[in-house]
């Protein structure tokens, strides 16, 4: 075991007893944490508008304040954006996450305390070091530096007492100046807006110094690092990197970049650890490399409930931890001390153990397709499009699917709109692995599939390498915080990315 592998796994070892308490107490854990949220909300507008002082219980909890959304939240958010005190959490504001999220072009503004980025946004990666440390007792990753790829957005200021930005930015501007000497690149450097210029100055600076590990979200990692290996003209990053070891990565499921990044970093000892953090919060960790789910964080002063997907539009039915299931989706609910309460962040999980709780997850609640009583998630699309891959020798750089709607006589369908790494050595054969695997993983799509009855097969539309990037940076969606959409009930993404692609082949 080496000295500095050591002397880290032995100074979170305090804080991996907690989260083991948390593993084995998990109502005890959730319930204090609700009661340090009522305590703090309690004198705010939003605490005195709910009577939230005389709230005892989390049945009373549940039945005197309404399920929110960023919809009906925006007036508060918008009050305390502009400078005024007290409105969801105790004090000023000062910082908010900007984004438009994946369904909409008007931008959203997530309120960010100073407790909550103490709490979560902030802990959730000194955790990701303590329980690593454990994991692997003999790492030499704590020898070199971490290469972060933050989001392409401005910081602004919203009034004199607030500023907002990409999460990504505000971690950076807030992360404390012992753990700088850790990150590459500089500061500065990462707050670069434009998307290109900041991998080109990543390049000049990163490729020269001592990285073993790096963090992000996976798609505009792997176009950061395709970039560092044309500028270097290495063949794989282990010839830039020879230490590297560990990629921490978020934001959307790993599964359809796994392959592609065994190619550019071919060495059995690299590790992948998944975290779930969001503009909303940091809710949990892989903290097991030989499972793909992860630990739901619970001291990090966020109370759950989750919503079953079934009900989306029946709050009454959502449920506190201890009410869940495995196998079922659910909706996620959070309070938290970023001042949200029983706030739908919009995505969609599956718990696979209740003991101690983990969670997959399986989509967003905007981002499913259920024109024809199909139920497809995300989850579903990505095991059926890994599952096409892995029996036709493809690789898929992106997708997304949205429904072909019925006219007159004529049956729906899906059309899958994809842009290939390597194509398959069959199409067809390609689309009909897909349409099979996605059967076996969807009954209610199986059913609908069966004998054509109310789908037919699905439509495989394959654009050209760079159509994806190019309909991202059209719609000002480029960067580390932007996600392209996998599923949508409607045409309008698949129309857009259609009409790239023939936009392109005209300019040839």
């Amino acid at each position: 075991m080496n000295l500095t592998a050591n002397l880290v796994r032995l100074f979170f070892s305090h804080r991996r007893a907690e989260i083991d308490y948390f593993r084995k107490h998990p109502a005890e854990v959730q319930e204090k944490q609700l009661r340090y949220l009522l305590e703090q909300g309690k004198e705010t507008l939003f605490g005195q508008a709910h009577g939230m002082e005389s709230i005892r219980t989390a049945e009373q909890f549940r039945s005197r304040i309404a399920v929110y959304d960023y919809e009906t939240l925006n007036e508060l958010i918008d009050r305390a954006r502009t400078g005024e005190a007290g409105v969801l959490w105790p004090g000023h504001t000062h910082w908010f996450a900007k984004s438009s999220g994946t369904t909409g072009a008007r931008s959203k503004y997530i309120p960010v305390t100073a407790a909550g980025l103490k709490d979560a946004h902030l802990r959730g990666p000194r955790d990701v070091i303590a329980l690593f440390s454990a994991l692997y007792p003999d790492t030499k990753v704590f020898r070199g530096k971490t290469l972060t790829l933050g989001g392409s957005c401005r910081i602004e200021r919203e009034s004199d007492k607030a500023q907002s930005g990409d999460l990504s930015a505000i971690l950076i501007r807030n992360t404390p100046r012992w753990a700088d000497w850790r990150r590459t690149p500089a500061a500065d450097t990462a707050l670069i807006p434009d998307f290109e210029m900041k991998v080109r100055k990543i390049c000049e600076e990163a490729v020269g110094q001592h990285v073993t590990s790096f963090a992000g979200v996976p798609s505009w990692n792997l176009v950061m690092m395709n970039k560092i290996l044309d500028y270097t003209g290495k063949s794989n990053l282990l010839e830039v990197w020879p230490g590297l070891e560990l990629f921490v990565h978020g934001g959307m499921s790993f599964k359809p970049y796994r392959k592609e990044y065994e190619r550019i970093i071919p060495s059995s000892q690299m590790k992948y650890m998944e975290t779930y953090n969001a503009s909303e919060g940091f809710f949990a960790i892989g903290d097991d490399p030989s499972r793909d789910d992860m630990l739901l964080m619970l001291d990090y002063h966020t109370y759950y409930e989750f919503l079953p997907t079934q009900h989306l539009g029946d709050p009454s039915k959502a449920l506190p931890l201890e009410g869940v299931r495995t196998g079922e989706n659910y909706a996620m609910l959070i309070t938290s001390s970023n001042g949200l309460w029983r706030y739908q962040i919009g995505d969609t999980v599956e718990f696979t153990s209740t003991s101690p709780y983990r969670i997959r997850i399986t989509g967003r609640t905007k981002h499913f397709i259920n024109v024809f009583g199909e139920e497809v998630m995300v989850d579903n699309a990505e095991r059926a499009i890994r599952e096409a891959c892995d029996r036709t020798g493809a690789e898929v750089a992106e997708f997304t699917v949205a429904p072909v709607y019925m006219e007159g006589r004529e049956k729906g369908a899906h059309e899958w709109v994809v842009e290939f790494r390597r194509e398959p050595n069959s199409r067809e054969h390609f689309a009909e692995v897909l349409d099979k695997a996605l059967q076996q993983v969807n009954s209610d799509y199986e059913a609908k599939r069966f004998k054509d009855t109310t789908l037919h097969a699905p439509r495989l539309s394959i654009v050209t390498p760079g159509t994806f990037l190019r309909w991202m940076e059209r719609r000002g969606k480029l960067g580390g915080q932007n996600k392209v959409p996998r599923l949508f009930n409607e045409r309008i993404y698949v129309e857009q990315l259609l009409e790239e692609e023939q936009n392109s082949e005209n300019t040839k």
